[in-house]
């Protein structure tokens, strides 16, 4: 079976961690993964595990018109979160205590949460 550029990734997830990429030639960090550093063309690059924590810079809702395949997870949540490892990433938002994401907004801190009972290879977020 050959390996895929983000299975070092998606094992993490399995495991209940996140990872980012990592260049051990210039030591910046990188998401998503890549064959190549994009600051200094390395080809050094492995994983190194992730603070976690981070900033909501974006969020979504999605209550209807699910992509195939995601019908049964409506209503969920999709945010882009700026790590503060300094990189960013695409996650799905935990609901708050009352069910939904309302007390969600844009520039709060959340962080990951390890809990992967979702089967899907994704990070999961939750306010910080």
């Amino acid at each position: 079976m050959t390996q895929s550029l983000s299975d070092g990734y998606y094992a993490a997830l399995e495991r209940g961690e996140l990872v980012i990429q990592r260049c051990e030639r210039c030591g910046k960090n990188i998401m998503y993964p890549r064959y190549a550093c994009p600051f200094c063309a390395g080809s050094e690059l492995g994983w190194t595990r992730s603070s976690g924590l981070g900033t909501l810079h974006s969020f979504t809702v999605q209550r209807v018109g699910a992509p195939t395949g995601f019908e049964a997870d409506l209503p969920y949540a999709l945010g882009v979160v700026k790590l503060d490892d300094g990189v960013q990433l695409l996650g799905r938002l935990r609901p708050d205590p009352a069910g939904g994401w309302d007390s969600y907004s844009c520039d709060m801190r959340v962080q990951f949460d390890a809990v992967s009972d979702e089967g899907r290879h994704i990070a999961w977020f939750r306010a910080a």
